[in-house]
């Protein structure tokens, strides 16, 4: 870490100096015409990313955006392009493709371990501290865009684009946000593979869990994101695999060692992105169906 901006100096000069970070500007276009900076970690919502976005491409710094890097589909276009132009990497920070069990569980289905996939689900029950984020407190859209993006982001890496999805949504009386806080949605693929993402952040019983599981014909891997059993702190996540193509004499624990975080070494290796904005226009694609399936009540071909 070379240089922080942020519109709110005093916040800006407190991280720096809790962090270790050296310098810090008092505008945007300063930190841009640093020659040390050569990655900008863009963590603003989503709403304020598109106008730095274009600052930074312009500058030709490759770049990180946080997840989600656009509210619609066509702004995330109008970003991929500049991109492109620009000739710079650029990211989404979908970091659960980053997770170890997640990373290594596709590994296992990429090797063939479970056989053809058949369904991947994914279901959360947590209290989410919302009052952590109070800019997200007037949002109409919040769950699917905030925080099972990740989710349907994931999935996406194992199955594709879906060909139809379905999103119910609710929200609780008293509820901080006003946006939905509970959702259930499900897809449906071309190759008859189904996915479910049940995500409910008004769990009262203190019961939290966060678990995804992932269906073969030869097999099942089950594993649980443990940043969420205890957020924001969290606990190492765990994997299991059962395969009848290992085998594995029932359920093997595979060992997950370390809590997770995006890695960007596209730059410094020219390794592929593992979570371009390219990519994730697709991702913005099934939020944007899956809230046209909330409001509408009905299911949505994307």
């Amino acid at each position: 870490m070379v240089a922080i901006f942020d519109t709110d100096n005093a916040k800006a000069q407190d991280v720096a100096k809790r962090h270790g970070i050296p310098t810090v500007y008092k505008t945007l276009a300063e930190l841009l015409s640093d020659a040390n900076v050569e990655i900008v970690d863009i963590a603003v919502p989503a709403a304020a990313q598109p106008e730095i976005f274009a600052q930074v491409a312009a500058a030709k710094k490759h770049i990180l955006a946080q997840k989600p890097f656009a509210t619609t589909v066509a702004a995330g276009e109008a970003m991929v392009k500049q991109a492109k132009d620009a000739g710079i990497i650029a990211a989404v920070n979908q970091q659960l493709r980053f997770e170890e069990g997640v990373a290594a569980a596709h590994k296992m289905v990429e090797l063939g371990w479970i056989g053809t996939v058949s369904n991947f689900s994914i279901n959360v029950n947590l209290i989410t501290p919302w009052e952590l984020w109070p800019w997200a407190k007037d949002l109409d859209r919040l769950e699917v865009m905030l925080h099972s993006i990740h989710y349907h982001d994931l999935i996406r890496w194992f199955l594709g684009d879906a060909k139809t999805v379905f999103c119910a949504a609710g929200r609780t009386a008293g509820q901080f946000p006003k946006g939905e806080t509970r959702t259930i949605s499900t897809a449906l693929y071309k190759s008859g593979v189904t996915s479910l993402v049940h995500a409910n952040h008004v769990n009262r019983g203190g019961d939290n869990y966060a678990e995804y599981r992932i269906d073969g014909d030869k097999g099942s891997i089950r594993g649980t994101l443990g940043l969420l059993y205890d957020y924001p702190n969290g606990r190492v996540d765990t994997l299991e695999v059962n395969s009848q193509v290992v085998p594995t004499d029932g359920w093997m624990p595979y060992p997950v060692t370390t809590r997770w975080f995006p890695v960007m070494d596209a730059v410094s290796a020219g390794a592929p992105l593992r979570a371009s904005v390219a990519d994730n226009i697709g991702t913005l694609k099934m939020v944007e169906a899956l809230y046209k399936s909330m409001d509408s009540g009905v299911s949505v071909d994307l």
